[in-house]
């Protein structure tokens, strides 16, 4: 792979009850464990935070194949449900649901667009066969 950018980050602190910083400055945050996890809540988390990446990635993928697919995507949206919980088989997993608004595309030309979509995401690439990734077009 060739690799055009990198992104550094650095936690400190109790992991997910510390704070999570950017080498560039543009991420300083505190870390909290949700209270449905028992923890005490009242900052974001690691689920949180890729979710947003996951969503803002996922839409760009969208964008760039419709662009070349010449696809209408005003008004489009993507949303990013990520779960955290036990495995069976031990340790702890994720899972993600992506819902796709597509309003100017009619369902069948959707679908298609978000298929392409999951093909080319790094982060749909990165998850394939680790993570189970729901697609849904709303």
């Amino acid at each position: 792979m060739k690799v055009l950018y990198t992104a550094v980050a650095h936690a400190t602190g109790e992991g997910r009850n510390g704070h999570a910083t950017s080498d560039d400055g543009l991420i300083d945050l505190d870390l909290r464990i949700p209270k449905e996890m028992g923890g005490p809540g009242g900052a974001t988390n690691p689920e949180q935070l890729f979710a947003a990446g996951y969503a803002a990635c996922f839409h760009s993928a969208l964008k760039f194949i419709a662009a070349s697919d010449k696809l209408d995507t005003s008004g489009s949206e993507v949303s990013a449900t990520v779960g955290i919980g036990l495995l069976d088989a031990g340790g702890m997993g994720l899972e993600v649901e992506l819902d796709v608004h597509l309003p100017a595309l009619d369902h069948e030309a959707a679908e298609a667009l978000v298929a392409k979509a999951h093909t080319v995401c790094p982060y749909s690439n990165a998850t394939r066969g680790n993570v189970d990734v729901l697609l849904r077009v709303v």
